[in-house]
């Protein structure tokens, strides 16, 4: 059996179905948006409530995040859904006690079929209805059809959604590249600092170089972010991987990012170099507007 593809799903589409048949038409539309969890509201007829429990079923086979929506309308087409209804029971009631009366007060018997059908209840009239199966079989499938559609949608926008955020994150590891890049040029920038201000407080007074040495030492592990670079690398990667994984990976990508920020903000407070503080900065913001797209992911 051929595996199913997973496909990234935003959670923001629309689905509508119309099934028409003689009898009846039957039109669902929905509408879904971002949200924490599952929740779906359904606005339908009266005459339909009896399958709201049915209809939730189907619903969450499709829908795994988000508020949907879902609003239903039902025509019948019926033109003659009336039927005539005889009850011989009553009827023949009716017949027994008008006999007993004939025969108690020695009077005439003058019924007639015509007569006797005018009494209450002999004839009644009925509303035809459509069978609780056949009426189901015609919401069920234009539910059915209605949530493929909105799962299409939906699986577009997540798509677009999947490009634009590792496009973000491409953009992100540029500017870790240079953070690693720029870190060593900044602690050689410090070493000649210092050598400078020595050689301007002391002239040709000799300093011993394990002195320096020991200062860029210092100066070199409070600014240092390997770690933290390297860990961001680690959680782009993550998010990428995430991203091909598929359906219902919101939570967990929003996490992600959650710790991306993290790593971020470390930079950017070790930061004592004024290009590393601008790129560190311009991670933050490239993080925050992934973590806005990732809000809309199933």
């Amino acid at each position: 059996m051929k595996e199913r593809v997973k496909m990234l799903k935003s959670m923001t589409g629309f689905g509508r179905c119309e099934e028409v048949s003689k009898e009846r038409k039957i039109i669902v539309e929905m509408k879904a948006v971002n949200h924490r969890y599952c929740d779906i509201s359904i606005k339908m007829p009266k005459k339909l409530s009896f399958f709201e429990a049915g209809i939730r079923n189907v619903l969450k086979q499709y829908i795994g995040r988000g508020k949907v929506d879902v609003f239903i309308t039902y025509e019948d087409y019926t033109e003659n859904n009336i039927c005539v209804k005889y009850n011989e029971d009553i009827a023949r009631e009716y017949l027994k006690y008008l006999t007993q009366m004939s025969q108690t007060f020695f009077i005439d018997n003058d019924i007639s079929v015509s007569k006797l059908s005018r009494y209450p209840d002999v004839f009644t009239l009925e509303e035809q209805t459509a069978s609780e199966e056949e009426l189901w079989k015609l919401v069920e499938k234009a539910i059915k059809t209605a949530s493929e559609q909105l799962v299409s949608t939906r699986t577009t926008e997540g798509e677009n959604l999947k490009t634009d955020i590792v496009k973000k994150l491409d953009g992100m590891i540029d500017i870790v590249n240079f953070i690693e890049e720029r870190s060593p040029v900044i602690v050689s920038e410090y070493r000649q600092k210092l050598r400078d201000k020595v050689n301007e407080l002391l002239g040709d007074t000799q300093i011993e170089e394990s002195i320096i040495a020991t200062e860029v030492v210092v100066f070199a592990d409070k600014i240092c972010v390997d770690e933290e670079t390297v860990r961001l690398r680690s959680h782009i990667q993550n998010m990428k991987i995430t991203l091909e994984s598929g359906e219902e990976i919101g939570r967990k990508l929003d996490f992600i990012a959650q710790e991306m920020n993290r790593e971020a903000n470390t930079i950017l407070s070790k930061a004592n170099d004024l290009e590393i503080s601008n790129k560190a900065i311009d991670l933050k913001t490239e993080i925050e507007k992934v973590r806005e797209q990732i809000q809309n992911i199933e």
